[in-house]
């Protein structure tokens, strides 16, 4: 019984042992999955710890944590947010920021901050410079524009950096260079753009005008194609030209209207013996005060009298249409009346035209119009009053047109010289006058015959007269705004005195000038291809250099402006002597008009040489 209780007992302490026993493997296994997640949590930190910064600060603790997928800093800050650069990610940049935060907390002077803001800032300086300049080289249509833009962009950066170099109080210190930053970029940004900007519209203007050149110099070649081998008049087998006895209001009632063209002068004294003009005495033979205008009723007069003019239309390889639009636009032009009265004469042209059966042969091609005045004058548009529409109406596009100025990019316009005042009659005239002209003495090395004209936007020949009246009595300005230029014999007094003429544009590229400072021997100086080279592809060489010297326009508006007279003054005496020698007895026969009955046999005259050229342009209709 004792035995039986001891083992109940025993099994009741095993019992409670056995239970001890397994609540304490309980509460140790406890414990230990207890302690897995702050375990875990523990770890978490560690690798938080190691990729962050703390900073204590005074009151402040900063906390700095890098990712790899951000190249910057940030640090968390009483709720800021503050990007600070990195150089590779090292503790470098690190430390340098906490010596900054120290120093300002304390209100010292963040030497090293500073140091390094002032380095960022100079490399978006030399960055910013690079950039401009690789900007301004590329553009090249508005370079000093360009410069400009550079130089208010530098200006700015300056401005933004002042503060970094006068070693201002830093109290709000990485907020000024913040903004100060963030102005540099943002006129970075504007004026960048703004270079761009001109870069393309400079790139684009260079593409234009090249392609604007090739196209002229295209229609150049063509009209050089058609320049005839046969230069004589002898053979008029199939050389037929006929011409339109027109209704006399389209030419001859214009002439009657002579004494009120233009208010102040009467012109009336101009269209005297056969419109070359009343003779000049002092010149000697062949000389006429011939106007500038006068160029219809001297070729309509030349041509009445043309060895291969034919009176059947059947036999006509070419049609003379001898209408007077030039002197229509004249009479008009000082009159207050609609443009519907200054087209109507050129549609009653066109509208009479459509009466005659040669018009639709070929369609107008085998017509043609001598116009006394530039082209321009007869293609009116919306934003001008002047002149006519008749060049732009449908039935004026496939005639040929013969204008003193050409539209380049016309190819049926085609230009020839303006009437000068020397006519001879024969050989034996301008033999005696290339003798003249070319052994006279040349005192002034340059000359300007004209005016200024101080209202154009692509005037330069306030410069010109500026150079020529500062040049030490080497070139003689002619001041055309007094009336001496209406006068012929001090123009060719002048031109036969001088080696080189100055020929700048006037109202329009081309003037009338240039032919006479050829035909008097002094070389034109010609500032604008399309004053000379662009216009005349029958009448002057395409190696203009043989005639003239050519000094662009722009670089007498340039920063670096060049003074024409010195320049003219080293070209070598045997080159201006060669190339005046080419000017007298090569260039000059073709530049003057004859008279009407003329018996040149030795040479061409402007005449002969386009009404060949136009005979053989037929024959390849």
């Amino acid at each position: 019984m004792a035995i039986s209780m001891y083992n109940k007992k025993k099994t009741r302490l095993s019992r409670k042992v056995e239970a001890k026993e397994f609540n304490f493997f309980y509460s140790i296994l406890a414990k230990a999955l207890f302690r897995i997640p702050a375990f875990i949590g523990f770890l978490i930190l560690i690798f938080i710890w190691s990729s962050s910064t703390t900073i204590i600060s005074g009151k402040i603790v900063h906390v700095c944590v890098s990712s790899r997928k951000l190249n910057n800093l940030y640090c968390i800050s009483a709720g800021t947010q503050i990007p600070i650069p990195l150089t590779n990610g090292s503790s470098t940049s690190i430390a340098a920021f906490e010596g900054n935060v120290l120093l300002e907390e304390n209100n010292e002077e963040p030497t090293s901050y500073k140091a390094e803001m002032k380095y960022n800032t100079n490399e978006v300086m030399n960055k910013a410079t690079e950039n401009s300049g690789s900007l301004i080289q590329n553009s090249r249509g508005d370079r000093y524009e360009d410069e400009e833009v550079a130089n208010a962009y530098m200006d700015s950066i300056s401005a933004a950096s002042s503060n970094v170099e006068n070693n201002e109080e830093p109290t709000s210190y990485k907020a000024e260079i913040k903004n100060n930053t963030n102005e540099v970029m943002n006129n970075a940004t504007e004026n960048s753009a703004s270079l761009v900007q001109n870069s393309r519209e400079g790139r684009n203007r260079d593409e234009e005008l090249a392609n604007a050149y090739m196209d002229v110099e295209e229609q150049l070649r063509v009209h050089r194609s058609w320049i005839s081998t046969n230069q004589r008049n002898g053979n008029c087998e199939g050389r037929g030209i006929y011409v339109y006895e027109l209704p006399s209001k389209f030419n001859k009632d214009l002439l009657d209207q002579c004494d009120d063209m233009i208010p102040w002068v009467s012109l009336c004294k101009y269209f005297n013996y056969d419109a070359l003009g009343e003779p000049i005495e002092k010149l000697g033979k062949g000389w006429h005060k011939t106007h500038q205008y006068a160029l219809e009723p001297i070729f309509h007069a030349k041509v009445l009298n043309h060895p291969c003019r034919v009176y059947n239309e059947n036999e006509a390889k070419l049609f003379y249409v001898p209408f007077y639009g030039g002197l229509d636009i004249l009479r008009w032009h000082f009159k207050n009346v609609t443009e519907d009265v200054k087209d109507l004469l050129g549609l009653e042209l066109v509208r009479w035209l459509e009466t005659q059966r040669p018009w639709y042969q070929r369609f107008g091609k085998d017509h043609v119009f001598v116009l006394g005045k530039i082209s321009w004058d007869f293609r009116r548009d919306s934003q001008s009053s002047w002149g006519t529409k008749f060049l732009e109406l449908d039935e004026m596009q496939n005639p040929i047109k013969i204008l003193i100025e050409r539209q380049p990019w016309h190819v049926n316009d085609i230009g020839i010289p303006h009437p000068t005042y020397f006519h001879p009659q024969t050989d034996d005239d301008i033999i005696k006058w290339q003798m003249k002209i070319i052994s006279s003495y040349r005192g002034n090395l340059a000359s300007f015959a004209g005016a200024d004209r101080p209202d154009s936007h692509d005037n330069i020949r306030s410069i010109l007269i500026e150079q020529c009246t500062t040049s030490n009595g080497e070139c003689k300005f002619l001041n055309c705004s007094s009336g001496v230029c209406d006068q012929p014999e001090s123009l060719i007094d002048l031109f036969g005195k001088t080696e080189f003429c100055l020929q700048p544009p006037g109202d329009s590229p081309t003037r009338k000038s240039v032919f006479d400072s050829l035909i008097s021997g002094c070389i034109p100086v010609i500032f604008d291809p399309f004053t000379a080279y662009y216009q005349y592809p029958w009448h002057l060489p395409e190696d203009h250099q043989k005639y003239s010297v050519f000094i662009d326009k722009d670089e007498l508006r340039s920063k670096n402006m060049i003074n024409v007279i010195e320049r003219l003054a080293k070209i070598p005496q045997k080159e201006r002597e060669n190339m005046r020698r080419y000017i007298v007895y090569e260039v000059l026969p073709g530049l003057v008009y004859a008279t009407p009955n003329s018996k040149l046999e030795k040479f061409q005259d402007a005449f002969s040489i386009t009404m060949n050229n136009l005979i053989e342009r037929m024959n390849r209709l």
